[in-house]
């Protein structure tokens, strides 16, 4: 196994214990969903610039003298030529539909803008609204204090313990993981501007970033 192996191999079994349809809160379970997205995102881009550096060196290897490994290139599908002798048709403006990207936004809240009555005339009719959809995102504590419940059973000698909710192991919660994964590992943010990000928000972290978000 390779030292590459070795540092993708612990991430990628974090990812897998992370199941946004157990977490409970909808507004985290979205958090956790873009994030895990941006580092599949992320990853496949990595992947790619990978593949584009080997074919790189092959390149130059070969340009050297040297012996790169085989490029078997892909037999590209025939397209027909089309006809752009119509200058209507080239002149012609497309048709861009806005309202379908909105469509698929989910709406959180809705707010009413209020115009201010007293810049209005006085024959001034309502006419009802114009909709903007603004997309944005709060970053705040959701910091919990599980009160399980603990029973002792005197003929058993034995102690039952409520457990945590699926998704919540150690001192920090899901959402913390997938957000420290995402900036960590995928946006190459360095410990110090983590540890001094997640504390503006007020999470208290005091120690090395890979041992929190290793743990399982």
């Amino acid at each position: 196994m390779t030292q590459k192996q070795l540092t993708q191999t612990p991430v990628d079994k974090l990812l897998q214990t992370i199941d946004p349809n157990k977490i409970a809160d909808e507004s985290l379970r979205q958090t956790v969903e873009i994030l895990l997205n941006l580092i599949e995102e992320l990853k496949s881009e990595v992947k790619d610039l990978r593949s584009e550096n080997q074919r790189l060196r092959d390149e130059n290897n070969r340009l050297k003298g040297e012996q790169g490994q085989p490029e078997i290139k892909r037999k590209q599908p025939r397209v027909e030529a089309r006809n752009h002798s119509s200058e209507k048709e080239r002149k012609t403006p497309k048709n861009h539909e806005k309202g379908q990207k909105n469509e698929s936004i989910k709406i959180d809240r809705q707010e009413i803008i209020k115009y201010p009555q007293e810049k209005l005339p006085v024959d001034a009719q309502f006419k009802g609204y114009e909709e903007v959809v603004v997309q944005d995102i709060k970053l705040t504590t959701d910091n919990v204090l599980f009160r399980k419940e603990k029973y002792y059973s005197p003929r058993e000698g034995k102690t039952y313990l409520a457990e945590l909710p699926d998704g919540y192991e150690g001192e920090f919660g899901p959402g913390i993981k997938a957000l420290v994964i995402s900036l960590y590992y995928g946006s190459n943010m360095t410990q110090s501007k983590l540890l001094e990000f997640l504390g503006d928000i007020g999470i208290s972290m005091s120690f090395s970033l890979p041992k929190v978000v290793m743990r399982s």
